[in-house]
């Protein structure tokens, strides 16, 4: 387990940078943000994605299920100057009104790949963006080197472990209990169970009548300028166009969609 897993701070500021250099200027390049623009960020967390946003003036609503998220959130931004344009809900997604205002931009980075019922949600989701919209989704791919989240675990030796998440349960199982891991064991397997490869993704959304407006396969995610210095890197074209292979070697997909 790395130290920005414990600073929630740290994490919070992580995200924020991120945000504005990278998936700000990634939006902006289809919609002009503003402090017209309302958006909506579903699996806030501590609020670190909506911080450069709400720095703009926007209006900003923060969706998280996690109690101590939402109350760290609310320290964060206790002393923000334009803390009245931020609204932040712990509740689940599903128990939001649907008669909340509509969103200029919907934000879900890092989450699908924890929601279980995928359709579903998709689906449900368009139910808060506005008809001109713009949806911006980040995920990582199941298959790539650390799909399972296993940098999370506290075994430095499983922390950096490559691809085994993606063994079989009962090897998978076996493997935690070696190294300490079994309290592990529920929120691996579950992430087993939601995982998402891009090709099941795009399933999703044709299915639910998005179209794509623009998408990038990161083989070096942006993230990573900020958590490991390292300077983002787009796949070669001829290893990210080939289906199901891709998902082994891509760290972050991005896409902006729409009704």
């Amino acid at each position: 387990m790395q130290q920005r897993h414990i600073d929630r701070q740290r994490y919070f500021e992580e995200q924020s940078y991120t945000t504005k250099k990278h998936i700000i200027p990634y939006i902006e390049n289809i919609k002009t943000i503003n402090g017209n623009i309302r958006v909506l960020e579903i699996g806030c967390g501590e609020g670190g994605n909506i911080k450069p946003f709400l720095d703009m003036g926007c209006i900003t609503v923060g969706v998280d299920m996690n109690a101590r998220s939402i109350q760290l959130a609310e320290n964060f931004y206790s002393n923000h100057p334009f803390k009245k344009n931020l609204e932040l809900i712990n509740k689940d997604i599903y128990d939001v009104g649907n008669d909340i205002e509509k969103f200029d931009i919907i934000m879900l980075r890092d989450v699908l790949e924890h929601i279980h019922n995928q359709e579903k949600f998709m689906n449900y989701v368009k139910l808060f963006l506005k008809d001109d919209g713009l949806f911006f989704i980040a995920f990582p791919p199941w298959q790539n080197p650390f799909g399972g989240h296993q940098q999370v675990l506290k075994s430095k030796v499983l922390s950096h472990l490559p691809y085994f998440h993606i063994l079989p349960k009962p090897i998978l199982k076996i493997i935690l209990k070696i190294f300490g891991e079994s309290k592990s064991i529920p929120g691996m397997f579950e992430l087993v169970d939601t995982g998402i490869s891009i090709e099941r993704y795009k399933k999703i959304i044709k299915k639910e009548g998005y179209r794509t407006l623009k998408q990038t396969y990161w083989f070096i995610n942006p993230n990573y300028e900020i958590k490991f210095n390292l300077k983002r890197r787009e796949q070669l074209k001829m290893l990210s166009s080939i289906p199901y292979f891709r998902n082994y070697l891509i760290t972050a997909y991005y896409a902006v969609i729409s009704k």
